[in-house]
């Protein structure tokens, strides 16, 4: 299954590729924060959850949907942790069967939910490598002002006192991307694997095309018109410069889910293979029709 996309779980296993097949992993994987639907990765439900208030209906579409805040609305949301990395670890056995010794695998994740990601990926056996920031060029603040919230109790009081003081967090204007490996053989170096295998070092006159300096905190936005296809979309260029950090021309990329495609679109911009996959047959289709336009763009420029 080389160049196709398809519809699938991508917890389930990967029957379509073999063992030590794929040269690199790149994935925007669910960050378990309710972003939509397909990021409720836990049991326990709330009837307010993914909801919205009055305030959020007046501000917007940045503000649709209502999360969970950190101590939950009941002792079950304290679980939400511990069941996001079980969720992880459903799939990260299979992550280390498809890849090549000495392979990585670049896991875009969320701020709060990062750590459990990370242990599930090294109780499965991969090495934590790295963790690089993403400089996120369109960062919305959803913190509330305390003062608001006395004001509209009436306690004017209170709202003098807390003048200045917001409920949530600040501006998340990064999000993290964890960079793993898969150990290679014990008792060669980093070099015969990459003699053997086809990667285990990093290309830093390729990742120098994208930035002025080998940083691990990432700063590149979105071109023109390119956003707006899925909420948690990445630029191309960034699924760029790390396709082409890690592999070489003719590798095999894999994205497990893969959305609507900008992993896949990068990895053909840059002469790699790709593989991807999403259980959304919509996004499915999106991807699709974004590589052939692209296909259609590249023959007609």
């Amino acid at each position: 299954m080389i160049d196709e996309i398809l519809l699938a779980d991508s917890t389930k296993p990967f029957d379509f590729l073999g063992d030590e097949s794929v040269h690199l992993i790149l994935s925007d994987i669910p960050y378990g924060i309710g972003a939509e639907d397909w990021d409720v990765l836990h049991p326990n439900t709330n009837s307010a959850y993914l909801g919205s208030s009055p305030a959020q209906e007046r501000a917007g579409a940045v503000f649709r949907k209502r999360g969970k805040p950190i101590n939950g609305w009941s002792g079950a949301d304290r679980e939400i942790p511990r069941q996001y990395q079980e969720w992880c670890s459903s799939w990260a056995s299979e992550w280390l069967r498809v890849l090549k010794p000495g392979a990585s695998a670049i896991v875009f994740s969320g701020r709060r939910f990062s750590h459990r990601c990370i242990s599930a990926l090294e109780d499965a056996g991969f090495s934590f490598k790295d963790m690089l920031a993403w400089h996120r060029d369109r960062a919305p603040h959803r913190a509330q002002r305390l003062n608001i919230v006395f004001e509209r109790r009436g306690d004017d009081q209170a709202a003098e006192r807390w003048q200045g003081w917001r409920v949530g967090n600040l501006r998340p204007t990064f999000e993290p991307i964890l960079w793993f490996t898969k150990p290679y053989k014990v008792g060669t170096t980093i070099a015969d694997n990459a003699l053997d295998h086809g990667v285990g070092g990093y290309n830093e006159e390729a990742f120098l095309r994208y930035f002025d300096r080998p940083d691990n905190a990432l700063d590149i936005g979105f071109a023109p018109k390119e956003a707006g296809l899925h909420p948690t979309q990445k630029p191309v260029r960034l699924m760029q410069a790390l396709i082409e950090l890690t592999t070489q021309s003719g590798q095999l990329v894999f994205d497990p889910f893969c959305g609507s495609g900008s992993s896949l679109v990068a990895a053909r911009n840059v002469g790699r293979h790709y593989v991807g996959c999403d259980i959304d047959p919509r996004y499915v289709e999106m991807a699709q029709s974004r590589l052939r336009q692209d296909l259609f763009s590249r023959s007609h420029g």
